[in-house]
């Protein structure tokens, strides 16, 4: 069983999309939200979740995780509610059994991150 954890730190403009995961997209998927972490893109789409994580000294290899919506068995997510609680998570069990954890820091609103998701997967 495979387990990712990506930290989602803010808001990633969309026209700052980098060109080797905006290339991934398909005929008629949009970007609905963009999100930077470290050095990493999370993008969330009409169709899927794209997560590239780039590697290397120089970051020049990008591995892209695809995710459609329909994988996903089920999700969670918990906010961060005091003063000393600086991330919320959100997490998805899918097909197959992999599993991928979000952290996401304050600056996201983890309420919208997850109406979104919400919208997404239970259409």
């Amino acid at each position: 069983m495979k387990s990712f954890e990506w930290t989602i730190m803010e808001e990633l403009d969309k026209d700052r999309i980098p060109e080797e995961v905006r290339s991934v997209l398909i005929e008629g998927e949009e970007v609905l939200a963009a999100y930077r972490t470290i050095r990493d893109v999370a993008l969330i789409t009409t169709r899927r979740i794209i997560l590239a994580d780039k590697e290397g000294l120089r970051g020049k290899k990008v591995e892209i995780y695809s995710i459609p919506y329909r994988s996903i068995d089920m999700y969670s997510s918990e906010n961060a509610a005091g003063l000393f609680d600086f991330d919320a998570e959100m997490e998805f069990w899918l097909r197959g059994g992999a599993h991928l954890k979000l952290k996401i820091l304050k600056k996201v609103d983890i309420r919208a991150f997850d109406r979104l998701i919400s919208e997404l997967i239970l259409k």
